[in-house]
Parts: C-alpha cells; sequence; structure tokens
C-alpha cells in the first residue's frame, strides 16, 4: 500500500470522508474525520492537532502534534453512508519535527519491537481472544443491567440469543479483512467471544482496536450495549482477553522444539520465565481498572496465581496443545479494558527480559491452584496476583524492567492518572457499604 494506491482507493470506491484514528493513554479510540479533498495533506503527515487535549498527552505549552498515517492501515467501513463511505487510516503521533511522540502507545510498542529485532528475533506474534458481554438498552436507548440471553459456554440459538448479533459481527469483520477463527457463546449469560488469527503484535493491537469498534457498533445496530468492562456483574465469570504469544525468527517459530521437554524451546522456556517474573508488576498495565481486579478472583475461570501448566487453566500461563508454528505461551490475566499497544510491550519487555539473561522457568503446575491451601501454594513457590489497582501500582513502581518497556513518559502518566482512579473510588461511597452497615450501627 502506497499513497498512489490509497487515492486510487479512494476514488474507486467513492470514499468521501477519512477518519485519522489514534490510541490514548487508556487506550481510547481517538479520531479527527476529515472530507477527502484533505486526503493528500493527511498522507504527507501535515495533518496537527492539539495534543493538550488528550489525557496522557502533553503540556498546553507544547501541544501541538502530528497525525502520522500508517498506509497499511487503510480499510473503508462496510457500514458507512450511501452518500459516500467512510474510510479510516490509524496513525501514530509526531512533534512537529518528525521524531515519534514518546507518549503514544503505539509508537512505543514499535520501539520495544526494535529491541526484540536486535536480539536476532523478526516478529512478536499475538492471537488475541477477547470476550464482552452484550446487554439491552432502554426504550431511550440508555443501557441496562438486562442481559439479552441466558446461554452459557457454546450455547445456540434460541438459548443463545446474541447469535445474529454475533453473526453479523463476524460479517462486518471479515469484510474488512480479519481471518476469523471462532466465534461462540461464552459460559456467563449474555457474555461472547470472537477469536481472529494471530499477526504480528502491532498489527494484532490494531485489530484489537478495530475489532472494539465493529462490536459496540453492531450491537446498536441491534438494540444491545456491548461492554468491554472486565466485570459488569457480580456472581458470574468476567471477561477476559487470553493473549496466545510467540517470537518468530524468519518462517520459524522460535519456541517450537521437537526434541524439548513438552517440544518447547530453551527460548520458550526462558520467555515464560520473564512473563512469571514480572506478572505482578505488569498486571497494572494489563489489568488497569479498579473493576479488573473484581474478575482476577477465585472461582470463576479467571486466574489470580503466578504459575504456569500445559494443560490446567486455573494458573496466570497455559501452553495450548498445539505445536510447530503454533507453539505458543497464553498469558491469561489480561482483560479487555486494557490498552492493547501497552500491554504487548509489557508483556514482550518480561519476555525478552527472561530470554536475554536465561531465567528458569519453575516446574509446572498440574493441579487445580484453586483447591490449594495457601500452604500448599507456599511450599509451590506460587505468588498472588495483586488484589486491587492500587497494589498493582506499587508493585509496577518497583520494577524497572517494565517501566522501560513504557518509557518514561507513558509511566509516568498512567501512575499519576491510576492513583487518581483509585483514589476517587476509594473515596467513593458504595452501595453495599449503605446496605451493610446504614442500618446495623
Amino acid at each position: 500500500m502506497d499513497k498512489q494506491r490509497v487515492m486510487e482507493l479512494v476514488k474507486e470506491e467513492i470514499v468521501r470522508f477519512i477518519r485519522l484514528q489514534f490510541t490514548d493513554l487508556f487506550g481510547t479510540i481517538k479520531n479527527v474525520e476529515i472530507p477527502v479533498s484533505q486526503l493528500p495533506k493527511a498522507l504527507d503527515n501535515k495533518m496537527m492537532f492539539d495534543g493538550s487535549s488528550i489525557e496522557g498527552f502533553v503540556r498546553i505549552e507544547e501541544s501541538d502534534m502530528y497525525l502520522c498515517p500508517d498506509l497499511e492501515t487503510f480499510v473503508i467501513f462496510p457500514w458507512t453512508s450511501e452518500k459516500g463511505k467512510v474510510a479510516r487510516l490509524i496513525c501514530d503521533i509526531a512533534h512537529p519535527d518528525g521524531t515519534p511522540f514518546e507518549g503514544d502507545p503505539r509508537s512505543n510498542l514499535k520501539r520495544v519491537l526494535k529491541e526484540m529485532e536486535e536480539l536476532g528475533f523478526t516478529h512478536f506474534n499475538l492471537g488475541p481472544e477477547p470476550e464482552f458481554f452484550l446487554f439491552k438498552l432502554d426504550a431511550n436507548g440508555n443501557p441496562t443491567l438486562e442481559l439479552n440471553d441466558s446461554g452459557g459456554y457454546f450455547d445456540l440459538a434460541p438459548t443463545d440469543l446474541g447469535e445474529n448479533c454475533r453473526r453479523d459481527i463476524v460479517l462486518e469483520l471479515e469484510e474488512m479483512g480479519f481471518e476469523v477463527e471462532a466465534s461462540h457463546h461464552e459460559v456467563a449469560p449474555g457474555q461472547h467471544e470472537i477469536d481472529f488469527k494471530y499477526q504480528s503484535a502491532l498489527k494484532a493491537c490494531d485489530d484489537i482496536q478495530t475489532f472494539k469498534l465493529v462490536v459496540k457498533t453492531i450491537a446498536r445496530k441491534h438494540g444491545l450495549l456491548a461492554t468491554f468492562m472486565p466485570k459488569p456483574l457480580f456472581g458470574i465469570n468476567g471477561s477476559g482477553m487470553h493473549c496466545n504469544l510467540s517470537l518468530f525468527k524468519g518462517e520459524e517459530n522460535a519456541f517450537y522444539d521437537p526434541k524439548g521437554a513438552m517440544e518447547m524451546s530453551d527460548t520458550a522456556r526462558h520467555f515464560l520465565a520473564g512473563i512469571l517474573k514480572h506478572a505482578p508488576s505488569f498486571t497494572a498495565i494489563t489489568n488497569p481498572t479498579v473493576n479488573s481486579y473484581k474478575r482476577l478472583v477465585p472461582g470463576y475461570e479467571a486466574p489470580c496465581y503466578v504459575a504456569w501448566s500445559g494443560r490446567n487453566r486455573s494458573p496466570l500461563i497455559r501452553i495450548p496443545a498445539s505445536r510447530g508454528l503454533s507453539t505458543r505461551v497464553e498469558v491469561r490475566s489480561v482483560d479487555p479494558s486494557a490498552n492493547p499497544y501497552l500491554a504487548m510491550a509489557v508483556l514482550l519487555s518480561a519476555g525478552l527480559d527472561g530470554v536475554k539473561n536465561q531465567l528458569e522457568a519453575p516446574e509446572p503446575i498440574d493441579q487445580n491452584i484453586y483447591d490449594m491451601s495457601r500452604k500448599e501454594r507456599n511450599e509451590n513457590g506460587i505468588i498472588d496476583l495483586p488484589s486491587t489497582l492500587a497494589h498493582a501500582l506499587e508493585l509496577l513502581k518497583e520494577d524497572e524492567i517494565i517501566i522501560n518497556g513504557l518509557g518514561s513518559h507513558l509511566f509516568e502518566h498512567f501512575v499519576e492518572s491510576k492513583e487518581i482512579e483509585w483514589d476517587m473510588f476509594r473515596t467513593q461511597i458504595h452501595p453495599w457499604e449503605r446496605e451493610q452497615y446504614l442500618t446495623q450501627y
């Protein structure tokens, strides 16, 4: 894809508007929409915006930022108007002198990927498994807490009333170039999962952001609210975004060794050990909201403990059965509220630390950790993930590897914003407190 080809497609498809998209500190998609007459200016990286108005970007006295479109991300939205189509380009953020903005999550991931390439690897691949809930809207279009169905894992219509919405989402994704591998009802009522084929990490993160936009847009057309909130309701499973990770050298999967134990290479074991070592401190990034920690509790299939296994689904890391090109490490703690660019930057930084320092992975834990006593967990060297956002932030601040994976700008702004978020939650009076204490005391 080059500038000429983008201009040809715009003309052929009668595109009238272009959305220049980027992602802020918290993973929220932002965009500037321009008429197609301004596209040549955008393709020359001359579209400017006020960075001081975006969360976690810059101060007002240094606010001029430039949008630099990645031409490989050009796509036309299938659902746009008959009066003219709308296309999008995902952008990196640059300073006026053209240097990458250190507070841009996408550019930061590119920086960490270059560090990976210096170690001899060519690709860091990600296969995400994002889950979401569908809630009904009321007559005014406002969200309710009424789920759209009472289905369970792998159920189908009439129990799975989200089937038509999910199918429409898949059709839209495929029209936009996604290779969808599976779509199904998840364990909780109203909960769904759509999996798409692994890609290089940068492309996969772009796809996650596009996926969220498509899911929310199509759900609205069905009179539903789609939410990626990790735990919207008490007493049922929360939504995760399991991340299947692998390193490649050219066409070869660096995690596969047919002669290794479990057919895993030393590289895979070192990478896995790095993830385990840094898991408590990167959790603030992979599980970035107060609500994220309502999901990371025993009994709802979400990992709470730092361990790994080949089959067992209770630890933080699982090694799925597929081998060869599909050999991968599945990190199960990540939730879909995470900024994918930041999450991949810290996961890669953690894994590469294991590779560079040849860290040794502990023995796999093949029994149900939820059934272990604390004494048994201690005897097996199993530690807990942080139980609150406040605890996670303290652990993040102690880990130089993860801080370097974020860069100082993103780290400082993230911690500052999230400490404010925690303090707002901590000082708020919640309905549970009134139910428990108002009449008792």
